[in-house]
């Protein structure tokens, strides 16, 4: 049994069904409602103390950014992740993350650098308490990090592109078993390979780390399934 979402923030400006829109979107991608679960508007309604119309319009938008799959009769699901749609993306990501990992060893300042390794300690801190959702936090702010410091804005708006699907399996591959300390070992070489100012070094270490990444992910996937 997953714990409730909690209630919405109504002192927000933002009209209700985009909020209730926003707190489904991130239980999603952050795995709080997992693949394949059932949305039941009026318990989801009573957990972020709204009526079912908003909680209803909110469904129907995240169904059509491919989050929520409808079944007639049967109501709405969170969409299940097929492996082709893991592989299509993980194979975009290490492309664009190699190259942001290449450019930043040409271009990064000290500053980016210093703030790549604070964050390496950061996760690094995580993995040993188990703090999971501290790890995917910055884990996240990691890898934002290291494509800010490659200065180009096409490719930075590239991969903000990709964010939201990329947050949805980041939750499952950090949560494999060993996956987020591992994770900050790779991490460490890859920012000793920018600071070093060797690109193809860097690229390359970016790309097996995506690789990586991809792999604990299919594993975490297969294993639940086999639990099933």
């Amino acid at each position: 049994m997953r714990s409730p979402l909690g209630q919405i923030n109504l002192d927000n400006y933002k009209p209700l069904r985009e909020l209730v829109f926003e707190v489904l979107r991130e239980a999603i991608i952050t795995g709080k409602l997992r693949p394949g679960e059932r949305l039941m508007e009026v318990q989801l309604a009573e957990e972020l103390g709204v009526s079912r119309t908003p909680v209803r319009e909110a469904i129907r938008k995240l169904e059509l950014e491919g989050l929520v799959l409808m079944i007639p009769r049967r109501g709405a699901y969170v969409a299940e992740i097929s492996m082709k749609d893991i592989a299509d993306v993980f194979e975009i990501r290490a492309a664009l993350e190699g190259l942001a990992a290449q450019l930043a060893a040409e271009r990064c300042t000290p500053e980016e650098i210093e703030n790549l390794e604070r964050s390496l300690v950061q996760i690094n801190v995580s993995a040993e308490r188990g703090d999971i959702h501290a790890g995917i936090e910055y884990d996240t702010t990691f890898h934002d990090q290291l494509v800010a410091a490659s200065h180009n804005n096409r490719l930075i708006q590239m991969v903000a592109n990709l964010r939201e699907q990329v947050q949805r399996f980041r939750s499952t591959s950090l949560a494999h078993p060993g996956r987020m300390k591992v994770a900050w070992e790779e991490h460490k070489k890859i920012v000793e390979a920018i600071a070093q100012g060797d690109g193809e070094l860097a690229r390359q270490l970016a790309h097996e780390h995506i690789a990586n990444a991809e792999k604990s992910l299919m594993d975490a996937i297969r294993e639940s399934r086999e639990t099933k």
